[in-house]
């Protein structure tokens, strides 16, 4: 016999199918920091690159509030995440942290242009296994 559940006014209805949890928020932030310790020296990946090796496509910018969100004293290589259009992203604690980040990159040898862009064709990281 299927099992039914009641309603108030003694309906009867099908029982709920249990939903999957979402992802607790320090899990996704946990899934997209270990994608981009992955990120070697030299190296960049996008935002959404970051995303897809976390198993998060099309979440760039939860990439984005992770990498906002992280500490000075981490060991997550946050400078070696930039945009799409091969940029340092402007950031909410001021213009300083965008020059700290283009810096970072290029004592890794990472080079940018004139118009402040690197190369993706050159620089970026190309994971394997995803």
């Amino acid at each position: 016999m299927k099992k039914t559940r009641t309603t108030v006014g003694g309906a009867r209805r099908a029982p709920r199918k249990k939903k999957r949890s979402a992802p607790k928020p320090d899990s996704i932030r946990e899934r997209i920091c270990a994608a981009a310790k992955r990120v070697p020296r030299g190296k960049v990946a996008t935002y959404g690159q970051i995303a897809e090796v976390a198993g998060l496509p099309g979440h760039a910018r939860q990439v984005g509030y992770a990498m906002a969100a992280i500490g000075k004293s981490s060991t997550v290589p946050w400078h070696r995440i930039i945009n799409a259009q091969g940029r340092v992203s402007k950031r909410s604690s001021g213009a300083g942290s965008t020059i700290i980040q283009q810096q970072l990159l290029e004592r890794e040898g990472v080079s940018f242009d004139d118009g402040g862009r690197v190369s993706l064709a050159r620089f970026r990281w190309k994971p394997r296994g995803g």
